[in-house]
């Protein structure tokens, strides 16, 4: 019997170290695939367009988060959590999109809504490329092959190394980024990295995140369009991460108005914007990830473009459970600010989550002479 207890410490001594060792050798890969992009890096355009802009002239601009093609009505995620009224918590299921025919599907889908609108500018958020999440699909070649005649911008914001968690649907490795399309001459283009948060686990799990910066000559005048293509942090705890965030993109926005330009950021804010926090029917409690922005977090001669129908359409559902109307905790987190020079209004586009769970949004422009 002794020698049986023994031998059976010895092995689970071993088992111990065998995992031990991985474990530490997983770690130590993920740290070695670590990398932040650079602040500042110079972004090729891609089939630059020769078009300039004018003054008082109607243009649209649309941006939509894809969700990596994921977020079917049936998806939940596995980061996203939350309660029911009565008290019941949440958790989403899938690491990664349920299948590649659910990617290409979802992601067909939004571009099929979005062509027959026609707009002049186009910002498209997770964007994956060769990623197990979607399964290797290229959704920066579908969506650019979907849109002929454009000039566009990559500003890669998640590249990881493979993330085998949750343990029963691994993320996987990702490579994903922000696409910006135009029909415009593009002048110069460059991405911008926000602080993130450097805890040591959370900065495998979260984006690179940026915004790019786009600039388009105005024929007729000196000044500049300047399109800044954001998407802020979701998964942070009081909002510190994102604050820092902000600060860094109103201190943009004051010295590109300052110098005289034109200036339009549109994205993904991952805040409730302009007071649409409570705004839409739920069976859940108010999330704690949400942040709230408005006007007054903007800069002097700024502010968001309230959608006209900005109280009645939702652009972000919670994905802690599959969506259903008026069940899901909704809020506005998706549109555009503009400076006091751009005449603007925008439209929430109500696809009711169909391909992602976020609802795309129109902005009609004109730059004031």
């Amino acid at each position: 019997m002794k020698k049986f207890l023994k031998r059976a410490a010895l092995v689970c001594g071993a088992l111990v170290a065998v995992l031990v060792l991985a474990v530490g050798g997983y770690i130590g890969y993920l740290q070695l695939q670590y990398y932040r992009i650079e602040d500042g890096i110079p972004l090729e355009v891609v089939t630059p367009q020769e078009a300039t802009l004018q003054t008082d002239t109607p243009y649209t601009a649309i941006s939509c988060n894809l969700g990596f093609g994921a977020y079917g009505p049936e998806y939940s995620f596995f980061m996203d959590t939350g309660v029911m009224e009565d008290g019941t918590p949440t958790q989403g299921i899938y690491g990664k999109a349920r299948s590649q025919e659910d990617v290409l599907a979802n992601t067909t889908l939004a571009l099929e809504t979005l062509q027959p609108l026609d707009a002049d500018f186009l910002l498209f958020q997770e964007v994956d490329r060769d990623s197990h999440r979607s399964y290797q699909v290229d959704q920066r070649e579908m969506v650019s092959e979907a849109f002929p005649g454009y000039g566009y911008t990559w500003a890669e914001n998640f590249h990881s190394g493979y993330l085998a968690y949750p343990l029963n649907d691994h993320h996987g490795a990702v490579t994903a980024g922000l696409l910006t399309l135009t029909r415009y001459s593009v002048s110069d283009a460059v991405r911008r990295s926000y602080p993130i948060d450097d805890n040591f686990f959370i900065k495998f799990t979260d984006l690179d995140r940026c915004f790019s910066v786009m600039r388009l000559s105005v024929e007729g005048t000196d000044r500049q369009l300047v399109l800044i293509h954001s998407h802020m942090s979701a998964y942070d705890s009081g909002g510190i991460i994102r604050a820092q965030q902000l600060e860094l993109l109103c201190q943009v926005l004051e010295e590109e108005y300052a110098a005289g330009n034109y200036v339009i950021v549109g994205g993904d804010f991952n805040h409730a914007l302009y007071g649409t926090e409570l705004a839409f029917p739920s069976q859940q409690q108010f999330p704690g990830w949400v942040q709230s922005l408005g006007d007054s977090d903007l800069p002097e001669h700024f502010s968001f473009v309230q959608a006209d129908n900005g109280f009645s359409v939702p652009t972000c559902r919670g994905a802690d459970i599959p969506y259903e109307k008026g069940v899901n905790y909704t809020t506005v987190v998706d549109g555009f600010a503009v400076s006091d020079n751009v005449i603007a209004k925008a439209e929430n586009l109500d696809t009711d989550f169909a391909f992602s769970d976020h609802n795309p949004v129109q902005l009609t422009f004109e730059l004031a002479a």
